[in-house]
C-alpha cells in the first residue's frame, strides 16, 4: 500500500481510511506488486498479452511440425513433435493432453482465486 499508493496500512485501523476504500485499493494493485505475487504465484508477471503470444508460439510450432512431418521422406525416422512452452500456472500442467498441450477447456474454465466470505470477515474486522 505505502510503495503504490503512499498509503499507511494502519490508517484503516486508525479511522482514516475507510474498509470500503480499502478493498478497492487492494483489489486495484498492480501485478508486480507483494501481493499478487503472494496469492498468484509466477502467474501474476504473465499477462494476458504474455499467455497469448505463447500460445501463438505454441501453435506456430505445431504446424511446422505438422508441415515437416507430412512432406518427409517416407523412409525417414519420425519427428518428434515440438514442447509447448512453460507456463506458470499449475492447472494447465496438469491437464496436458497427450501431445504435451493444455486443453482448451483448461484455461477457459480457471478463476482467479477469491477469499471466502469467512477470510473477508476476519480481514475486515
Amino acid at each position: 500500500m505505502l510503495r503504490f499508493y503512499g498509503l499507511d496500512l494502519l490508517d484503516w485501523h486508525r479511522g482514516r481510511l475507510s474498509s470500503r476504500r480499502l478493498a478497492v485499493l487492494i483489489r486495484h494493485l498492480p501485478r508486480e506488486g507483494a501481493v499478487a505475487r503472494e496469492t498468484e504465484g509466477e502467474a501474476a508477471e504473465w499477462s494476458v498479452g504474455d499467455y497469448l503470444l505463447a500460445h501463438a508460439v505454441d501453435q506456430l510450432a505445431q504446424a511446422n511440425w505438422m508441415f515437416a512431418t507430412v512432406n518427409q521422406d517416407e523412409d525417414a525416422d519420425a519427428l518428434d513433435p515440438p514442447q509447448p512452452l512453460p507456463r506458470p500456472d499449475a492447472e494447465s500442467a496438469a491437464d496436458e493432453s497427450e501431445a504435451g498441450y493444455p486443453s482448451p477447456t483448461a484455461s477457459a474454465n480457471a478463476t482467479p482465486a477469491k477469499p471466502t466470505p469467512q477470510q473477508l470477515a476476519a480481514f475486515f474486522t
